[in-house]
């Protein structure tokens, strides 16, 4: 593993929690964070995992700010892939981490920033005669969980749902890597969201980690993925 560590910007003082939030991406679904939300809890974590696929981005960025709104601290709030422009525009966090995802900054989208870098997932897009999207099983595996061995990608596969247009082009109204401390995760062997565009969307966190791992290290590898939201728990969440 490498690690990172970018310019640090002043914070204010700690606030320590106990409470992550996992966001996660498009055609995905809380129970694919179900392996690292076990190990985070069997240590006295609470863990919440929203669903989206509200219909725009908008309407998922409401429904993930509804849940930090009720709770009695800044939450630790990880965004994963698309989930990063959801978590961007999310205010009351103590503290975000974005995993192999998208850091949109004033006027970006996840689909503005991911056509400036080849991207194979959309070898996998099937359109559906409603307007919506799936990813076809016989290459998702390959896609997105390689690291994984078949039987756990194919549970991963079998999770995955239709994804309703537009999401990806929503822009967020709020920007909040900008005033609360943010690690961004690089997965090296992405091969979704291509780790050169991850690195420069990376430098706009607070400080960055490398992992040689796939898109979806929650599947392949939630022991790491745990580890280190232990780690910046144990560290105390800065407040923005």
């Amino acid at each position: 593993m490498t690690h990172r560590v970018a310019p640090s910007r002043p914070r204010e003082e700690a606030c320590p929690t106990r409470t992550v939030v996992l966001v996660h991406g498009l055609y995905h679904r809380p129970e694919h964070f179900d392996r690292v939300t076990e190990l985070l809890r069997a240590g006295g974590v609470e863990v919440l995992v929203p669903e989206l696929h509200r219909g725009s981005l908008a309407a998922d960025t409401a429904a993930v700010q509804a849940v930090v709104d009720a709770l009695p601290e800044p939450p630790l709030l990880l965004g994963h892939s698309y989930g990063g422009s959801v978590i961007t525009g999310v205010r009351g966090a103590g503290r975000l981490v974005y995993l192999a995802a998208f850091v949109p900054d004033v006027g970006e989208s996840a689909a503005a920033l991911s056509a400036t870098s080849p991207s194979r997932l959309q070898e996998a897009v099937r359109a559906e005669p409603d307007g919506s999207t799936t990813l076809r099983p016989d290459l998702a595996a390959d896609l997105l969980y390689q690291d994984s061995p078949a039987p756990l990608a194919a549970w991963a596969v079998g999770l995955l749902r239709a994804q309703a247009p537009g999401c990806g082009r929503g822009v967020p109204l709020h920007h909040g890597w900008k005033d609360t401390a943010a690690t961004y995760v690089v997965c090296g062997r992405d091969r979704v969201l291509a780790p050169a565009l991850q690195r420069r969307m990376a430098t706009r966190c607070t400080d960055v980690r490398e992992w040689p791992v796939d898109h979806s290290p929650f599947v392949g590898e939630p022991g790491l993925l745990a580890e280190l939201l232990r780690e910046l728990l144990a560290g105390g969440v800065p407040r923005g």
